[in-house]
C-alpha cells in the first residue's frame, strides 16, 4: 500500500454522516486542517468533537451551509477566505436521491438533487481548483455511484446526475494531469448510510431494492477510495462484487442494458 500523502487542508461536503463522516475520520490523520460542511449543524459538531478527541493535532472547522443554494455556496467560500483556509484536497461527497417514478416526483426534491449532485459539486470544484493549480498541489475526489453506468427506472434523475459526475471527473482529470492534480471518481454500489431513508418518499415508502450481498461497509468504501487516490486511479468501484458488476455492465450494449433494467424489480 502506498504511503499516505499529507494535505494542508481538506474540505469534505456532506460530512455530518454516512460516507462524508467516514471520509473525515479516515482523512484526519493526514491533514493539518479539516473543513467539514453540511446542513445539519448539530451533527457536524458531533463529528468534529469525535475527530478532535481522536486526532488532537488536527484543526477542525465546521460550516453549516445549504449547498443546494448558490447563496449557501458563496457563504462557504467567503467563510473559507475569512478563516484563511485554502483546501488542497476537495472531497465532493454531498448528494441527494429520490426513489420513485419520475412523473410522480415532487419537483422541489428533484431540483434540490440536481443542485447538490451537479451544480454544487461543479461550483465548488470550479472555485477551488484554480488555487490548486497555482500552488502546484492538490487532489479532487468526487463521490459518484455505480448507478452512473445505468439508466435506472424509479431512480432516473439520480442515476443521470451521477453519470454527469463520473463523466465530469474523467474530463477534469485529463485537464489537470499536466498540473499533477489527481481526480478520482468514487463509484460505490449500495452502502449502509442514511441515504436510502432520505431518498424514499415519506414514511413507509420503499427504499431502492438491493441485494444484501452487494452492500459494502462505508469504512471499506472510504479506505479503498483513499488507496485509489494514492495510486492516482481515475475511478474506483469499492468492493469485489461492485467491481465485477461494473466490468459486466461496461461490456453490455445499451440495448441489452435496456432489456435488463426493464426486468429489474420495482417497489414503488
Amino acid at each position: 500500500m502506498p504511503m499516505p500523502t499529507s494535505y494542508s487542508c481538506a474540505l469534505i461536503t456532506g460530512a455530518s454522516s454516512g460516507l462524508g463522516e467516514e471520509f473525515a475520520l479516515q482523512i484526519a490523520p493526514r491533514v493539518e486542517n479539516l473543513v467539514l460542511v453540511a446542513r445539519r449543524d448539530s451533527l457536524l459538531a458531533q463529528v468534529a468533537d469525535q475527530i478532535r478527541k481522536q486526532f488532537p493535532q488536527v484543526k477542525v472547522t465546521v460550516f453549516a451551509f445549504d449547498l443546494s443554494r448558490s447563496h449557501g455556496r458563496e457563504q462557504l467560500l467567503d467563510a473559507l477566505s475569512a478563516a484563511g483556509l485554502v483546501p488542497d484536497l476537495l472531497v465532493n461527497n454531498a448528494g441527494l436521491g429520490d426513489y420513485g417514478e419520475f412523473a410522480s416526483a415532487e419537483w422541489s426534491k428533484l431540483e434540490s438533487m440536481l443542485r447538490v449532485n451537479i451544480e454544487a459539486l461543479t461550483h465548488l470544484t470550479h472555485c477551488l481548483v484554480p488555487e490548486m493549480i497555482r500552488s502546484g498541489r492538490g487532489a479532487v475526489v468526487h463521490v459518484s455511484s455505480l448507478a452512473s453506468a445505468l439508466p435506472i427506472p424509479d431512480f432516473a434523475v439520480y442515476a443521470a446526475t451521477k453519470a454527469y459526475v463520473t463523466s465530469f471527473s474523467e474530463a477534469l482529470r485529463i485537464e489537470l494531469r499536466e498540473h499533477g492534480i489527481p481526480v478520482l471518481a468514487v463509484c460505490p454500489g449500495p452502502v449502509k448510510t442514511g441515504f436510502g431513508g432520505v431518498a424514499r418518499r415519506g414514511d413507509g415508502a420503499p427504499e431502492m431494492p438491493a441485494k444484501k450481498s452487494f452492500y459494502v461497509p462505508k469504512s471499506q468504501v472510504v479506505a479503498e477510495s483513499l488507496i485509489a487516490l494514492e495510486r492516482d486511479a481515475a475511478r474506483i468501484y469499492p468492493g469485489l462484487r461492485t467491481r465485477v458488476a461494473a466490468m459486466a455492465l461496461r461490456s453490455l450494449p445499451m440495448a441489452v442494458l435496456r432489456a435488463v433494467m426493464s426486468l429489474r424489480p420495482r417497489r414503488v
